[in-house]
């Protein structure tokens, strides 16, 4: 008798906590949408169509990998004109379904190199050698929020 009690003052709880965390939601003008990473690139003199060369192979590859995963919405390049020499060149635009799918990006990373790459110490001597060709000049993460 006790345990069927307490069942059904932990199910009332429950059931008010989530109609709450509804109408919170309710209260927003927005819902939030698919989170996008924005990494600035600034090629090296001469090396643009090297840097390419990188980004319809391997990139490409990998962001498809993403993809299948169902991490990966959708991926871009978009070429810039620089202002100045530490200004970027290139922004790679990656959209991602949601924060979660940062969860044990790692090993998924890890996973997708050793698919394309052969090895991670390949990856890893890849990494090195874009190091020649190309800066990263800084990135940010952000979620949409879509307007209701």
């Amino acid at each position: 008798m006790f345990s069927n009690i307490r069942f059904l003052a932990c199910a009332a709880t429950a059931g008010l906590a989530l109609s709450s965390m509804a109408a919170v939601a309710d209260d927003h003008a927005f819902t939030e949408g698919p989170v996008i990473s924005v990494t600035a690139v600034r090629t090296e003199p001469g090396k643009f169509d090297a840097y390419m060369n990188y980004l319809d192979t391997v990139f490409k590859a990998s962001m498809e990998a993403g993809k299948k995963m169902g991490d990966v919405i959708s991926y871009r390049v978009v070429t810039v004109e620089p202002r100045g020499e530490n200004d970027p060149d290139l922004y790679l635009v990656v959209t991602l379904k949601n924060w979660a799918t940062q969860d044990n990006a790692t090993a998924k990373a890890d996973a997708i190199s050793k698919q394309i790459e052969g090895s991670l110490d390949a990856a890893n001597k890849s990494v090195i050698d874009r190091g020649k060709i190309r800066r990263i000049l800084g990135s940010w993460t952000g979620q949409e929020l879509d307007l209701k």
